[in-house]
């Protein structure tokens, strides 16, 4: 009867982690670059993070001229939020993901006109205005209730601590190791060049 037991709890076990990563395959990667690149970076971001704003203000745009439009880096965007304004925005951010960061771009551009409010409710309503007025079209309250995508932005944060001891954001991993320069395109172009 025990083995009998054990079985049934392997079986299910590995039946809901299936169920699990099949859930996790329908939700796509942020993202940019060739698969094949030899070089894979991942950022961590919080969509509140000011330093994540200027990233993607300053750093980002020659990244992405000089090193992932000529098929040499891959870059993965990793959700981190550090509030629950940052939470709501990732979930907008997942949601309205056609594979590439052109919504996380939007939204940290965008960054003082929505990230503000007293409550999150009142965020949340600066959010949805700004995406208004971006032409971003979705159903908000779906996104921001969808328990898939909700699951997937925590397991990011979990995986960070994890795996990486992300702590603050941005966090930028290049293959697998912990990019421990102040984070400006020269510092960051120097330690590329080196692993081409």
């Amino acid at each position: 009867m025990k083995k009998i037991f054990l079985i049934l709890s392997i079986m299910l076990i590995g039946f809901t982690t299936n169920l699990f990563a099949e859930d996790n395959k329908m939700i796509k990667r942020i993202s940019e670059g060739k698969e094949s690149a030899k070089i894979t970076i991942i950022a961590y971001e919080s969509l509140t993070c000011g330093h994540c704003a200027d990233f993607h203000k300053n750093v980002y745009p020659s990244l992405k001229k000089d090193f992932i439009e000529k098929g040499l880096v891959k870059i993965e965007f990793r959700h981190f939020p550090l509030d629950i304004v940052a939470f709501n925005a990732s979930k907008i951010g997942q949601c309205k993901n056609d594979g590439n960061a052109e919504v996380l771009n939007i939204l940290f551009s965008g960054q003082k006109k929505w990230a503000k409010g007293k409550t999150p409710e009142e965020a949340t309503r600066y959010l949805q205005k700004f995406l208004e007025d971006e032409g971003v079209i979705l159903d908000l309250k779906k996104c921001l209730a969808d328990k898939a995508i909700e699951d997937y932005i925590l397991n990011d944060r979990i995986e960070g601590v994890k795996k990486f001891k992300v702590n603050a954001t941005p966090t930028i991993i290049i293959n697998d190791k912990k990019f421990e320069k102040t984070l400006n395109y020269k510092n960051l172009k120097k330690y590329l060049e080196k692993l081409i």
